[in-house]
């Protein structure tokens, strides 16, 4: 039995980017190769300009430069790459700049449509930005005039990021390395967001006219099915439905479909943008009228008012030859065709 939770308001704690973290290793290495200094702990500055620090569990010299690995701490997000180890292979270079590589566990993109071209290691710019930004100052310091060249890994990155977005955006091989502002913000999700933004652009870029956002994996295998579409047109969007249309609204498709549970839908039909549980609750009342225009009687209203779950409504509607769920679905529609207007 699980443990009853703390009524107790307790702070949430924000976590490092993996652009955090392979920053840190690669100033690490800059320190090997140019202080001959093994950094336990690392300085950074973020592109906001506040400085963090984060530990080194292992550095080294390597046959052509160096390596720094650091454990990636999401904090209190939901985050598939929480303690995953980021590393980076650091060598010096006669090129002056800062050039990027994919390691093992970091992916290449093969699509077009992302921030990045087709054939570049999947380290978005902002990581890319902070890189170069601290391995510069950090060249200043020792009056460095070459370049360096940046390999950037995650271990075990390529079956993480089977959890991710990432294979049918057509980033293959690992994981991407991600951050806008070096910091974690404990479930906001940014980077799920980016990624239904991302999927979206590249379905755009590839030809295809109609997408489908989804919950959760058993309505993406449903709307797959119903519609034929490729993978390539099914984005995840999770609960971030506002997301999507948000996106769609500045970036109008020719056909978007949204599917997921009844819960998540009804949600949707009163108005919300957020499908969490955590930010929205299932309104029986909103179900039960909805039910009542589909010709509900005023003892089935009743028995959906004292419904345990959502489901539960939907099922005695069934039993009583009413069709609920066209309602509510209408209802969506038309909540998310205003959205996408206004």
């Amino acid at each position: 039995m699980w443990q009853e939770s703390s009524e107790a308001p307790k702070a949430l704690r924000t976590g490092l980017t993996t652009g955090s973290c392979s920053t840190a290793c690669a100033v690490a290495c800059a320190e090997i190769l140019l202080a001959a200094n093994y950094a336990s702990v690392v300085s950074i500055t973020l592109p906001k300009g506040r400085t963090v620090e984060l530990k080194i569990i292992e550095s080294k010299l390597t046959e052509n430069g160096a390596y720094a690995a650091t454990i990636k701490d999401a904090g209190d997000d939901p985050d598939v790459t929480h303690g995953a180890t980021v590393f980076v292979n650091l060598k010096l270079s006669v090129k002056k700049g800062i050039h990027f590589f994919a390691d093992k566990g970091v992916g290449t993109v093969t699509k077009g449509g992302l921030l990045l071209a087709v054939g570049e290691p999947a380290i978005n710019p902002v990581p890319r930005q902070m890189i170069t930004e601290n391995l510069t100052e950090f060249a200043h310091r020792y009056d460095y005039k070459g370049g360096f060249d940046v390999s950037i890994g995650v271990e075990n990155g390529e079956a993480i990021a089977q959890k991710t977005m990432n294979p049918k955006l057509g980033i293959l091989g690992g994981l991407s390395i991600l951050g806008t502002t070096g910091i974690v913000r404990p479930f906001s999700c940014s980077a799920w967001i980016a990624s239904i933004y991302q999927g979206i652009d590249v379905a755009k870029a590839n030809g295809i006219n109609h997408i489908a956002a989804s919950t959760g994996n058993a309505s993406e295998s449903a709307i797959k099915e119903y519609y034929d579409l490729t993978d390539q047109a099914l984005i995840e969007m999770g609960d971030f439905v506002g997301a999507v249309l948000k996106h769609v609204k500045k970036n109008p498709v020719a056909k978007l479909t949204l599917c997921g549970g009844f819960g998540k839908i009804t949600k949707l039909a009163n108005g919300h943008m957020d499908l969490n549980s955590r930010v929205s609750d299932i309104d029986f009342k909103q179900i039960a009228n909805a039910a009542a225009s589909a010709g509900a009687d005023e003892y089935l209203q009743k028995q959906i008012l004292a419904a345990n779950t959502s489901v539960q409504a939907l099922t005695l509607c069934q039993a009583h030859n009413i069709d609920l769920a066209s309602v509510i679905c209408q209802q969506a529609l038309e909540v998310a065709k205003a959205k996408v207007a206004d």
